[in-house]
């Protein structure tokens, strides 16, 4: 009887040379972020349904959930795409920097943005899954940012060391968002100069509060 060597295994395939899945379609992923934004506005958190999301965007509900996993991943998608820039300023002042940074947020809660909070923050108060998420993917990127603003001033010499520079992001964001929430204005009827207007106005008050002065030529520029 003859005997016959079994063939030699193969090597296993590289998990680089492996066949990979279709990639994500960013213009999809889009228009269901922006789908969501539309839907939110019309119908409130609670009005809002996967269903309604994925016929708006022109795509079945699996290929929605294939990319969040719930409503509240979805809503919380949406509203990080209206929020203002994560990277902090560099204009090499602090009076500069925190211009930026006020503008940013008062341009972030006029129009879209300004509206989706405001469909949000109730059924935040009560939705402690959505709240937590909002506070991550919305806040705490806006509070670090200050805080960024504020170790480069302190680096520079222009104000003293802080012992936490993170508690000041209610203190320098909070006025420009409450000017804005509450009011009886809706968000797309306040233009974007009267956004501008607001900040530049709170500009010496947050000022003060980390430590800092104006400067003598009241230059208003963002540069």
């Amino acid at each position: 009887m003859t005997r016959t060597t079994p063939p030699a295994p193969q090597p296993e395939e590289a998990p680089s040379a492996r066949r990979r899945g279709r990639p994500r379609d960013a213009a999809r992923d889009r228009a269901l972020l922006d789908a969501t934004l539309a839907v939110l506005v019309e119908s409130g958190f609670g009005g809002l349904t996967t269903a309604a999301v994925a016929t708006r965007a022109g795509v079945s509900t699996a290929t929605l959930y294939r990319r969040w996993s719930s409503k509240e991943d979805l809503v919380v998608a949406a509203a990080a795409t209206c929020t203002e820039p994560h990277e902090p300023p560099a204009t090499g002042t602090l009076e500069g920097d925190l211009r930026v940074v006020l503008r940013d947020k008062a341009a972030a809660m006029t129009g879209q943005g300004g509206r989706l909070m405001r469909a949000l923050v109730g059924e935040a108060a009560h939705n402690t899954a959505l709240a937590e998420a909002l506070t991550a993917a919305v806040l705490e990127p806006a509070y670090r940012r200050v805080a960024e603003v504020v170790r480069s001033a302190v680096e520079r010499g222009e104000i003293p060391p802080m012992e936490d520079p993170g508690l000041l992001g209610d203190v320098v964001l909070g006025p420009v968002m409450s000017s804005f929430f509450f009011t009886s204005r809706l968000p797309e009827h306040i233009d974007p100069a009267t956004a501008q207007e607001t900040a530049d106005r709170l500009l010496p008050f947050a000022l003060r509060a980390v430590g800092g002065a104006r400067s003598s030529s009241r230059d208003v520029s963002t540069g």
